[in-house]
């Protein structure tokens, strides 16, 4: 259990924060030069095993405990038609995660993942964000504690996922408060609006940004943010305090994740970007957080689903690391 009842105090977590062991990325980087293969002819995946490897305090780490954890939340902002799907949609795929139909389901089952769903107070949706803020104080500090305790900390490995009807409107609104920009900058299709729809959603965040002029990160998370989105921020700050490595999903995952880095520089140094998304603004996103995908699937789906499949990228990577033979091992000569 975290001890944070204010944005202040959670802001003050986010500083005290661990940082990778540089022992292990070391004894990592030393392994990685000794394996029956070419210098550097793994790629991107040797990148990978050395930074896992940091945050496992481990030079020679094992993947087997993945976790995805599902956040479910009910946006106010939904009355000015943001979404071509009904709120009550989000209750309905709780239901069909919770009884395996979903296709984070399968990817939870194709990769050894665990997997949990947290709805959080689905009767009671965030305020329109266009009118007042979308949460209190109160609200959003639960939310943000209620992702910190759903991390396990014997988990290895964390992905986040979340479903709300409406939150690509938020998550836009999180894009332009924190890194600039006008709604049209950062709104997308989401469930598939049309032109005049997408039209809509740039008014909507351009109301939310005239109406909310904080520039504090968790602020703005309050104002314009959503309790799952909060949530995926508890969640992710969580694991780095477990020092859990992560795989940050899609456009609205990593805009609940901009929140932390924005907060404090480094926040996200244990999180990798799992895929690209087709929602158009994630790729500036994370540009901006200077993170580079994993995959580039066309995926929108949310739910942690891309998150998750790059979750057999990260296996591959610390399988060859931990599991190769060195050169001496073998009896292979080093060139």
């Amino acid at each position: 259990m975290s001890q944070f009842s204010t944005l202040t105090e959670f802001a003050h977590v986010l500083a005290k924060l661990p940082d990778a062991d540089l022992a292990a990325c070391d004894g990592a980087e030393q392994r990685n030069g000794q394996l029956t293969k070419p210098p550097g002819a793994l790629g991107r995946l040797e990148e990978l095993a050395i930074w896992y490897a940091g945050w496992r305090g481990s030079a020679r780490p094992t993947l087997e405990a993945p976790q995805i954890v599902i956040f479910a939340g009910n946006h106010g902002v939904c009355a000015q038609g943001v979404s071509a799907f009904p709120s009550e949609v989000t209750v309905q795929m709780v239901a069909n995660f919770e009884h395996g139909g979903a296709a984070i389901n399968q990817l939870a089952k194709a990769f050894g993942a665990s997997m949990t769903v947290h709805a959080l107070e689905l009767d009671r949706p965030t305020e329109d964000f266009t009118k007042a803020p979308a949460m209190s104080e109160r609200d959003c500090v639960t939310a943000l504690q209620t992702g910190w305790d759903a991390v396990d900390p014997s988990a290895d490995l964390l992905v986040t996922g979340e479903m709300g009807i409406g939150n690509t409107t938020s998550g836009a609104a999180l894009g332009a408060a924190l890194f600039g920009g006008a709604g049209e900058d950062w709104v997308g299709r989401g469930t598939g609006v049309d032109d005049a729809g997408l039209a809509n959603k740039a008014r909507v965040v351009d109301e939310g940004l005239a109406l909310h002029a904080s520039r504090d990160p968790l602020e703005i998370l309050r104002c314009m943010g959503g309790r799952e989105l909060a949530a995926m921020a508890g969640a992710i700050a969580a694991a780095r305090a477990h020092r859990i490595p992560v795989i940050l999903d899609g456009f609205i995952c990593t805009a609940a994740a901009s929140v932390l880095e924005k907060t404090q520089s480094g926040a996200l140094d244990h999180c990798v970007a799992g895929h690209l998304s087709a929602e158009g603004a994630h790729g500036k996103m994370l540009e901006g957080l200077g993170k580079e995908p994993l995959l580039s699937l066309g995926l929108r789906l949310g739910e942690g689903s891309g998150a998750a499949a790059a979750i057999g990228v990260l296996k591959a990577a610390v399988a060859c690391h931990s599991g190769m033979a060195t050169f001496a091992e073998a009896g292979v000569s080093d060139g």
